[in-house]
């Protein structure tokens, strides 16, 4: 497991970080089998940003689950850093998201008995961070979330915005080296929406990470680096 954590770490500025090819999922409805992946296939490179777009039910959100180490395709190849993650046992799996992925959905999914501040140190606890460390680095960002005066309230005691932006900073807990976002602004409002998205991408170019986002605002995909679209299946 060392072995292949390492190799992540290795990468330099431009090169694969995620590589998918020929990526297939069937699911199985009433007995008969449902083709939400067809084929196709893309690379992500160190510190691109890049939009996946498409019609609703097209599989955007199957092929993050895939790629986030979620969900398994029926069959394809999923490549980090070179490293077929076909070939992970189910604890590799968990350690490489915890360490090596970032997640935003388009609801917060924030724990509702858990501060804002609790809710982006648990998963630096569950790292191995100490405590302390953990903390520190919460308040960090938090603050670069614009949120810290929110540190000590429960999510039901915060906006939409300040949720998502608190759901932001527990991305970045772990400082992973690539970040999925799933219609990360969906369910705000337009002012909301553009406020986090660019703390969103001012985090992401900051830190030299890498993205992929699926958004249906063709104004917000047009300010990636690249887009590439799943239709009918096919990722192109």
């Amino acid at each position: 497991m060392s072995g292949i954590l390492n190799s992540l770490s290795k990468v330099s500025q431009g090169d694969v970080v995620l590589s998918v090819r020929d990526i297939k999922k069937t699911f199985m409805e009433g007995g008969q089998p449902l083709h939400i992946l067809k084929g196709g296939g893309f690379d992500l490179h160190r510190g691109e940003i890049i939009a996946l777009v498409g019609p609703s039910g097209s599989g955007k959100s199957t092929l993050l689950q895939c790629v986030g180490l979620l969900d398994k395709p029926t069959s394809g190849s999923i490549l980090l850093a070179g490293t077929p993650v076909q070939k992970m046992d189910d604890e590799m799996r968990t350690m490489m998201r915890r360490q090596k992925i970032g997640f935003v959905y388009q609801r917060h999914n924030l724990l509702s008995d858990f501060t804002a501040l609790e809710n982006v140190v648990l998963p630096m606890l569950a790292n191995g961070m100490d405590e302390r460390g953990a903390v520190v680095r919460a308040l960090k960002l938090l603050r670069a979330a614009n949120v810290a005066h929110r540190a000590g309230h429960l999510p039901g005691e915060m906006s939409g915005g300040e949720q998502q932006r608190t759901a932001v900073a527990r991305a970045l807990a772990n400082n992973p080296e690539i970040l999925l976002a799933d219609e990360p602004t969906g369910s705000l409002d337009p002012n909301h929406a553009a406020t986090v998205f660019d703390l969103l991408l001012n985090l992401v170019r900051k830190n030299k990470m890498s993205m992929l986002f699926v958004t249906h605002d063709m104004n917000l995909a047009a300010r990636a680096d690249r887009k590439i679209t799943i239709h009918d299946g096919i990722v192109e």
